[in-house]
Order: structure tokens, then C-alpha cells, then sequence
């Protein structure tokens, strides 16, 4: 099969079959089209990026030993995502980072519209942050916007990764969480206004002296 170098992948259908086949050149193309969103959001589950590289390699190798068996109930794609993030929790817990998912089923599961946004909170639902394929950002800001989802709890920073970062729609990150809209949205708000909350803060140190 050749290339998918300037192009979308294929329908799932496609896909599903050329890696049922072994198609190698499928599965190299999942790889560089997914690693790096996969990455990411293990990242919020686990203390180090080895661990989440890890990670990662047990969710290919869990691809590669399941498809046999997927069954076309949602996309490969979040398929994909939800392995990861289970595979993500478990070694989350062993490392003693993350507690069981059940400790925060509390954790942006209240009212399904937030309350008054807080200090430094978004006034408005913001545009998603470039990603590494639109307008770079400054390599101080990246570093504060790091900081600020490494210090969220894993399920705001999965959401916000997703959302945020990866671009995904709100109705698939429920999906993959297998979480409601509104706890998706109550976690979104939350995550944003911690990360909102400390570039402010960055920003008004940094600013000169009137």
C-alpha cells in the first residue's frame, strides 16, 4: 500500500483490513499520525515521559493483538484512545502518581453548567491554542502552559489534551472517557481556567513597570 504523506488516512474499513492483513505500511502510518496525540495524553495519567513512551508501545502492541477482534462499534481511532487510556491509568496507579479512576469520578462531576467563571478564568469559550501545526508560541509560554496541565488532575488534563491540543470534538472525548457532556464540559472549564489562572499570572510578572 503506498504513502498517506499530504493526506488524511483512510476510511476505517480500509484501515481495519490492511492491518487485519498485516499491512505494514498502514501500521507506520497510524504511528505517525496518532504517536503523537497518544503520547500526550498518557502523559497525563503517568509521572515520566519514558513511562508514557511505555505506555504508548503497550497500546500499539495491544492494537496489533486486537484487531481481530474489533468490532466496529466506534472508530479505530478512539478505539485506539480508550486501550491507551485504560493501559494509561494502570500504570498511573502503580506509580502511585494517580489514584483509581474512581477516586475522581467527583472531580468535575457536579452542576452541568459551571458556576461564575473565577479569577483568571475564560470569560468566553477560547479558540484552541496553536498546536505544532499553526503559529508556534513563544518557548516560555509553552513551558508555563506545560507546567500548568502537568499540575491538573489527569481527568481535566485528558480532557484539555484532547480538546485543546488534539483538536477532538466534545462528543468523542465522551466517548473515549466514556464520560457525560456534562461532566466533559464542567472538566474542560476547570482545566481551562487553571491554565488561564497561571499564564496570567505569567504574564503579569513579567510585565514592565509602568
Amino acid at each position: 500500500m503506498g504513502s498517506f504523506a499530504g493526506g488524511g488516512l483512510p476510511p476505517d474499513d480500509v484501515v481495519v483490513t490492511a492491518l487485519r492483513a498485516g499491512d505494514e505500511a498502514m501500521f507506520a502510518a497510524l504511528l505517525d499520525t496518532w504517536s503523537g496525540g497518544l503520547l500526550r495524553v498518557a502523559r497525563s495519567y503517568v509521572s515520566t515521559d519514558h513511562s508514557a513512551e511505555e505506555v504508548v508501545q503497550d497500546t500499539w502492541l495491544a492494537l496489533i493483538g486486537g484487531i481481530d477482534s474489533f468490532e466496529g462499534r466506534s472508530s479505530v481511532k478512539t478505539w485506539v484512545y480508550r486501550i491507551l487510556v485504560n493501559i494509561a491509568k494502570k500504570r498511573g496507579v502503580r506509580e502511585s502518581r494517580t489514584l483509581p479512576w474512581s477516586a475522581f469520578e467527583g472531580d468535575g462531576g457536579g452542576s452541568a453548567v459551571p458556576g461564575p467563571v473565577p479569577p483568571g478564568g475564560w470569560k468566553e469559550v477560547p479558540a484552541a491554542w496553536p498546536t505544532p501545526e499553526g503559529e508556534a508560541l513563544a518557548s516560555e509560554v509553552r513551558g508555563v502552559i506545560a507546567e500548568a496541565l502537568d499540575g491538573l488532575p489527569p481527568r481535566q488534563r485528558t480532557v484539555i489534551t484532547l480538546r485543546d491540543v488534539e483538536g477532538w470534538s466534545s462528543d468523542d472525548v465522551c466517548e473515549v472517557l466514556e464520560i457525560s457532556a456534562a461532566n466533559q464540559r464542567v472538566l474542560l472549564h476547570r482545566a481551562r481556567a487553571a491554565v488561564r489562572g497561571r499564564l496570567a499570572d505569567y504574564f503579569e510578572s513579567v510585565k514592565p513597570p509602568e
